[in-house]
This record gives structure tokens, C-alpha cells and sequence, in this order.
């Protein structure tokens, strides 16, 4: 007897999120390609500034095509970030502190150690340290889209940690656009805002299970915020942390959970449509006149040192640290050579990095540019030698008692 019951979330997310990072990196090297190209290039970013209208606060302007993809389509990004980021909290890998604490470590570390590195690179640049959070981020879809390359090479152990990891790293980054990069505050706004929010409280509270209450109120209050100074996409977060989930112990979701519906709904069209035309849109920087002393200016230079040696020494580091003085266990079916491949995975900061760098630098295009250099030179360094390494790295040794007799 068959049912409609939906396949497991996880399951879900591995598959699409590796599908639509493979996607991404096309995306992304489309960009770069047209951004390049005589006669193209011109178009290409014609395309991406182009006014569309309408004025929705007169902070933005016109509406262009650019900022509808990183401040509408990216609040959907962050919607379904929201998801993910409740049901493992409330019903996933992250529903006790013995499961969070592995990651949330590695994770927490992996981000302040990017963060100071890019801060004592670019120290003698006072106008640079507003992109200090932009190496901290991780991008999984990228990520588990070169784990998905590898096939059985990757041990499923690894790509469930790359993933929490990644979803707590999303968490802090969230935590960061909110804090760091607001600007001035328009209080009357961020109070309809706060109204917005209190009234998906109370539907949630009361029982109301209807998709559409609720994606209604995340429209107005992602409005809201656009207009209150707080980043809009937030908006997607708060609106995650309402919509009701049945918890299902032992089962990996439910038809009767609208989390579970929508996150089901949201993941192909995030995956295969929202981040692609992110990253197409972001992506492309023209390299004409770029040489070296360009490449490693303080700014790309700091931004790719964090992602690629600052990830890995954070990631590993604060993973070996913590199974040596017993706080952690070892993760199981993997080397520890597989596991640094992973932490080096973790430097590919691709979608948030971007989205970071162009809130940490407004309306400065040479330093977005700057921004774009250092974040591909980072994450195409860490996305090629964690490859690299988990491609040749030898599977773990059978232990004794796994070996059957007689062999």
C-alpha cells in the first residue's frame, strides 16, 4: 500500500541542496564567463542593475532587478534557512545540547577564527574591518554539492556534519546581518514589524495550521522590515520560527506538519531556481585591469585567507580539541584526514559571503568587486583541496570486531 507521505526532510535536503550547489557553481562560473566577454559583458550588468520599479522606500529607490534577487527572492532563501534551522532544533540532530554541542563548536569556531584573520590582514585599513563577517559564512549548498561529486567516497557521517554545521554557522550569520549590518532604524516600521510577528505568534499559539495565514503574514512583515532599516531577508527567519511543526519522534517528518509541507515545497525552487539566479547575479565581476597587486590587496586577501585558512584551522582545530579532552566523540566511518577535507569544505562561504559583502560595503562597487575576488579565490581554494583530499584519502580501517571470521 502506497502513501503520500513525503520523503524524509533530510533526505530531501542532501539531494536537492547537492544538485542545486552543482548548479550554482554553473551558475556562478556563467557569470563569471559573461561578465568577461566583449559584447556581453556590457549587458550582463545592464541586465542585473536595471530599474524595474516600483520605489518601496525611499532608502532603495527604484526596485531594480538586483535588489529584488537579494532582498525578495533571498527572504525566501532565508524562510526556508528558518525551516531547517527550527525543525533540526526542535525534531532533528539538534534537539538536545549532547547533539549540539560537536557542531555548535566547530561551527562557532569556524567563524571567529576567518573573522580575525581577515581582521589582521586588513588592520591598517579601518574602512575594511565592516567586512569582517563576510569569510565567517558557509555556503551548503556549494559545499554538498562537491560532497554529492565524491559519491561513496564521502561517508554519509560527513555530510550530515557539513550540514549541521553549516545550518548553525546559517544561524550566527543571521544573528550577524541582524546586528551588524542595520542600518538607521525606523522605528515606526520595525513596530508594525513587531506586531506582525506578535500576531504569527498567536496564530501559531492558536492552532491555526493554514500555509497561507502565514506566508501572508511573512509577506507584510518582510515589507515591514524593508522599510524599518533591519535587513528584509530577516524577515524570513522570524516568519521560520512561527510556522507550526508536529514533532514526529523516530519518523522523519509529517503530512500533517505545515513546517514539513512548506520546507518540502520551498526546497526545488530555492535550490534550483533562488540560488543559482543569486549567484548569477553576484558572481560576476569583470577582471579587466585585475592583476596581481589587485588579487592581493587587503581586502580579497583577507577575505580569501579567512575562508581558506581560517575555516580549516577553526573547523578542525576545535573538532580535534574537543575529542582530546573528551567533550566529543570521534565521527564515526571517517578519517581524521576526511574530516580536515571537510573542515576545508566548510571555506566555500559562496551565497552568504556575497550577500554579507554587498550589505558590509553599500554602494561601493570596487570594494563589492574586491569583495567577489577574495570570496571565489577562497572558496575555490577550499572546494578544490578538500576535493582533492577526500578523493585520495584511504576509507577507515575495518575494526577488529567488523571483520568476520575465518578472513
Amino acid at each position: 500500500m502506497t502513501t503520500n507521505r513525503p520523503s524524509s526532510a533530510l533526505r530531501a535536503f542532501l539531494r536537492s541542496e547537492a544538485a542545486g550547489g552543482i548548479l550554482l557553481m554553473g551558475a556562478a562560473a556563467l557569470a563569471m564567463v559573461v561578465a568577461n566577454l566583449p559584447g556581453l559583458s556590457e549587458s550582463y550588468f545592464r541586465l542585473i542593475h536595471a530599474e524595474t520599479g516600483p520605489v518601496l522606500t525611499p532608502k532603495l529607490g527604484p526596485m531594480t532587478v538586483h535588489l529584488w534577487i537579494n532582498d525578495a527572492l533571498m527572504a525566501v532563501f532565508f524562510l526556508l534557512v528558518g525551516l531547517e534551522i527550527k525543525r533540526e532544533f526542535v525534531d532533528g540532530r539538534l534537539s538536545t545540547w549532547d547533539k549540539r554541542r560537536m557542531p555548535a563548536i566547530a561551527a562557532a569556531a569556524g567563524m571567529i577564527v576567518p573573522a580575525l584573520i581577515y581582521l589582521t590582514i586588513t588592520a591598517d585599513e579601518p574602512p575594511l574591518r565592516a567586512g569582517w563577517a563576510v569569510p565567517a559564512a558557509t555556503d551548503i549548498a556549494f559545499a554538498i554539492g562537491v560532497l554529492a561529486l565524491l559519491g561513496k567516497r564521502a561517508p554519509t557521517s560527513l555530510k550530515l556534519f557539513l550540514t549541521t554545521v553549516a545550518i548553525i554557522d546559517d544561524m550566527g550569520a543571521v544573528a550577524i546581518i541582524a546586528l551588524a549590518y542595520t542600518a538607521k532604524i525606523n522605528s515606526l516600521a520595525l513596530g508594525a514589524g513587531a506586531v506582525l510577528y506578535g500576531v504569527m505568534y498567536a496564530c501559531n499559539k492558536s492552532g491555526v495550521r493554514s500555509l497561507a495565514v502565514y506566508l501572508s503574514l511573512f509577506a507584510l512583515l518582510w515589507y515591514a522590515l524593508l522599510l524599518s532599516g533591519v535587513h528584509a531577508t530577516i524577515a524570513g527567519v522570524l516568519a521560520a520560527t512561527q510556522i507550526p511543526i508536529v514533532r514526529t519522534p523516530g519518523a522523519p517528518d509529517a503530512v500533517t506538519s505545515p513546517l514539513h509541507r512548506l520546507e518540502h515545497a520551498l526546497h526545488p525552487w530555492v535550490a534550483y531556481a533562488i540560488v543559482p539566479i543569486f549567484g548569477f547575479a553576484n558572481a560576476g565581476v569583470n577582471l579587466a585591469g585585475i592583476g596581481l597587486a589587485q588579487v592581493i590587496a587587503p581586502l580579497p586577501l583577507g577575505i580569501a585567507a579567512g575562508l581558506f585558512l581560517g575555516k580549516q584551522i577553526g573547523i578542525f582545530l576545535s573538532i580535534w580539541l574537543s575529542v582530546k579532552i573528551g567533550i566529543a566523540s570521534k565521527l564515526t566511518g571517517a578519517t581524521w584526514l576526511q574530516i580536515y577535507a571537510v573542515a576545508l569544505l566548510c571555506g566555500i562561504g559562496f551565497t552568504m559571503s556575497l550577500f554579507i559583502g554587498g550589505l558590509a560595503f553599500p554602494g561601493n562597487a570596487m570594494l563589492v568587486d574586491e569583495v567577489k575576488i577574495g570570496v571565489l579565490m577562497g572558496s575555490l581554494l577550499s572546494a578544490m583541496l578538500g576535493y582533492l583530499i577526500l578523493r585520495v584519502a584511504p576509507p577507515p580501517r575495518p575494526r577488529v570486531a567488523d571483520v568476520p571470521e575465518g578472513l
